[in-house]
């Protein structure tokens, strides 16, 4: 069956053997159409109308030596962010209580470094506990791991480890040149070896092509086992970043709202297990951007004010907009984490 055959409304087959034709087929397919299918795709292996609330807490802000172009956090950058220390466990377990309080399943949590160091993985280890003792679901991203620091936490109880591919691979390089694709592709090796779910994704809008698009989800959907989560981010300009000085003031300084559906939902239909969350850049999209995106397929997202420095909708916002299209927040195991492909 080729992707232009009309899709089953039976749950179809999980594929990793997606190729960058195909991808790009479903890229060009008539909008509505496409939106159609990744909708069905959707209600086959998830329950329609319900959205997954994660909170995201920068825990160590600044100071990175990574070089990413779109990050303010990177010494590189001239945004103003200052660095700071790893904020004291009781703060964030105070943070994560508040985010439950809030309606929040999951609890993330950020480390601007390029890799965590030995002597700071004991606190990383009394965190990732103490939000795992209030109920919550944990994820953390803290930069490239060691199969050992893997291990460490996936001892401690950590459900996700967050190291996004941020584009395609052979952009990488234009964005970022600090580490390599495949010292991504090591760290999520790691971190899948050790028996944590893997929440991985990247950002559009950063001035790359359609088909470094159709080779962003090419590399994800192709991964021997998809991503549990993954996130998709909207550029947010910052000031003093490389990205956001270079696209300042351009056309291309934020992605078409159409263009960004269409990446939702073709992820929506290569990875049809995983939860795909709208990520950074959602403050700047409309209700009706955000409800497009719901309908083809992603049903998580980051709520509160922020997003480690990026401003974000605010949870009064999203229960207002919960309210008005009918969602509700997800309360039930993910389809990936439940271990069947049932909705």
């Amino acid at each position: 069956m080729t992707v232009l055959d009309p899709i089953a409304p039976t749950a179809p087959a999980i594929r990793t053997d997606w190729t960058r034709a195909e991808i790009a087929e479903l890229f060009a397919l008539p909008f509505t159409e496409l939106v159609f299918r990744a909708a069905e795709v959707h209600r086959a292996h998830h329950r329609a109308g319900e959205v997954q609330l994660a909170t995201l807490l920068s825990i160590k802000t600044g100071g990175c030596p990574e070089d990413c172009g779109y990050c303010s956090q990177s010494v590189s950058a001239e945004s103003g962010v200052k660095a700071t220390k790893l904020m004291d466990v009781r703060e964030v377990l105070q943070n994560a209580a508040r985010a439950k309080d809030n309606g929040s399943q999951r609890f993330c949590m950020g480390a601007a470094w390029r890799s965590p160091k030995d002597r700071d993985m004991p606190a990383i280890v009394e965190i990732v506990k103490g939000v795992r003792a209030l109920g919550l679901e944990t994820c953390m991203t803290l930069g490239m791991l060691t199969p050992q620091q893997a291990d460490q936490l996936a001892e401690a109880g950590l459900d996700y480890y967050n190291h996004n591919i941020d584009t395609s691979p052979e952009r990488y390089g234009e964005v970022i040149t600090t580490r390599t694709f495949a010292d991504r592709l090591e760290t999520i090796d790691n971190v899948r070896k050790a028996g944590i779910n893997v929440c991985t994704g990247g950002i559009v809008g950063m001035g790359e092509t359609r088909e470094d698009r159709v080779g962003f989800i090419h590399a994800l959907a192709t991964m021997p086992q998809h991503p549990e989560s993954v996130p998709v981010n909207a550029l947010v300009p910052v000031k003093g970043t490389v990205l956001g000085d270079m696209l300042a003031d351009t056309p291309l300084a934020k992605i078409d709202d159409i263009e960004f559906v269409r990446t939702v939902a073709v992820a929506r239909i290569t990875m049809p297990l995983s939860m795909v969350r709208l990520s950074a850049g959602r403050e700047s999209m409309s209700e009706a951007t955000q409800a497009l995106c719901f309908l083809a397929g992603a049903n998580s997202i980051f709520t509160g004010d922020r997003l480690l420095t990026a401003p974000n909708a605010g949870d009064d916002a999203d229960q207002a907009m919960f309210a008005r299209l009918g969602l509700k927040p997800l309360a039930g195991p993910e389809p990936l984490r439940a271990g069947c492909g049932c909705g």
